[in-house]
């Protein structure tokens, strides 16, 4: 080790999960010193990662943080997440931000402060490539001033912010990437809850826990779409045909429209959703390039909907996952058998169900005969831990019938996950 370079040194003690544990490596010798003054590139301060930090007054806390920033230079990355500390001074926050800001390309901040203070007019204007702002509040965004000419990614996340100044501050991201929005409080100028953004360069989008009457983003290269837990009545996706990851999960959306055209589609993942079979099938029909279609605790808004499996194969021919999990009824099963058209490059099945009954080892077995070149079968279920006479023979004959099935497909991986 005393012939490693300290650029090397350095590399070494940046990897390191927390700052303590940087602090005690570098004790090692006057060369691990050396390379954590002048080669670290990496900082992480976090009350999580260490029980001590809970029984350090926040004075104290502040003179430890800022005596191990301050004898580093050239620092690259920055993450200070104490959330269980009461608050900080404004004014101390602000040296390490000021000390830090022309070198940072990423800032990972979740501080209270008093009084709070504006970390958008700290470091904008700099080199940040990502940034992570938790709680907090931003007001009276600048583009102009405020902007963020290297910023890729931004994550705001339990940050109160207004629909307006959200618009803005993704105006001051030019080259920006990615976008995440986690539970944020904002703040309307008029009754409407109405929020439109607009980017030429966003590729990835996620959004989680955020209730709307409108919600509308314009991304003309956008990929990657998530929505998580949110309560909308309007969600609209303007783009230009570019998305090719979507997924909802425990969403509540009375008007879904995502773009015109959808061909580049590869992966849908729908969970814990109202789905309007016909309408959403029509949504993604033309997506010939679909790789991975995950339908996991949908539900059918109208009784007699049914997954068309025989159009799914014609229409995704180059799928390769196929994940179903709804509440079966005779009809559902009935049409599986009907399907003429054989998914051949399906390779991983994965079914599931809320409650089980007679019908699932039926529709199993169907499937399984839809899907000639399968290799690795999943079983997902959940089982009440009070179980009645009926509900245990009802598992006793799926065992069986599983058993059998597994006997003839024997090139099948198949495994039981139950919860």
């Amino acid at each position: 080790m005393e012939h490693l370079p300290v650029e090397v040194i350095g590399n070494i003690l940046s990897r390191l999960k927390g700052a303590r544990d940087v602090v005690i490596a570098s004790a090692t010798c006057r060369k691990w010193r050396e390379a954590f003054r002048k080669h670290i590139h990496t900082l992480s301060f976090n009350s999580s990662d260490w029980p001590f930090y809970h029984d350090i007054p926040a004075c104290q806390l502040e003179i430890l943080i800022t005596r191990t920033i301050f004898q580093t230079t050239g620092l690259q990355g920055l993450s200070i997440f104490m959330d269980d500390v009461d608050g900080f001074s404004a004014s101390t926050v602000i040296a390490w931000l000021m000390y830090t800001r022309e070198t940072l390309r990423r800032l990972y901040y979740n501080v209270r402060t008093i009084p709070g203070i504006n970390i958008l007019e700290i470091c904008g204007r700099q080199k940040l490539e990502i940034l992570e702002l938790s709680h907090g509040t931003i007001t009276g965004v600048e583009p102009i001033f405020q902007r963020f000419p290297c910023l890729k990614s931004l994550s705001l996340s339990y940050v109160n912010i207004s629909a307006l100044d959200l618009c803005l501050l993704l105006a001051a991201c030019p080259k920006i990437e990615t976008l995440e929005l986690v539970n944020p409080e904002i703040t309307m100028a008029d009754a409407q809850a109405t929020v439109e953004l607009s980017s030429p360069t966003l590729k990835s989008v996620y959004v989680e826990s955020i209730s709307l009457d409108k919600f509308i983003l314009e991304a003309d290269v956008i990929e990657c779409l998530h929505i998580k837990d949110c309560a909308l009545e309007v969600f609209e996706l303007i783009g230009k045909g570019t998305l090719k990851h979507f997924k909802i999960d425990e969403v509540s959306v009375i008007h879904l429209d995502i773009c015109e055209t959808l061909e580049n589609l590869e992966l849908v993942d729908i969970s814990n959703f109202t789905i309007i079979w016909p309408k959403f099938y029509q949504m993604i029909s033309k997506s010939s390039k679909m790789r991975r279609l995950r339908l996991w605790d949908v539900i059918f808004e109208d009784d007699d909907e049914v997954v068309d499996l025989d159009t799914v194969a014609v229409c995704f021919p180059q799928l390769t996952h196929l994940s179903l999990s709804y509440d079966l009824r005779p009809v559902m099963v009935d049409y599986v058998f009907q399907g003429s058209s054989y998914m051949e490059n399906v390779v991983v099945l994965e079914l599931g169900w809320t409650i089980i009954n007679e019908l699932f080892s039926h529709w199993v077995e169907g499937l399984l005969k839809l899907c000639p070149n399968l290799r690795k079968l999943v079983i997902r279920g959940v089982v009440s831990e009070t179980k009645g006479h009926e509900e245990c023979q009802i598992l006793a004959n799926f065992t069986s019938s599983m058993i059998q099935l597994m006997r003839r497909y024997m090139q099948v991986d198949v495994q039981f996950e139950y919860e």
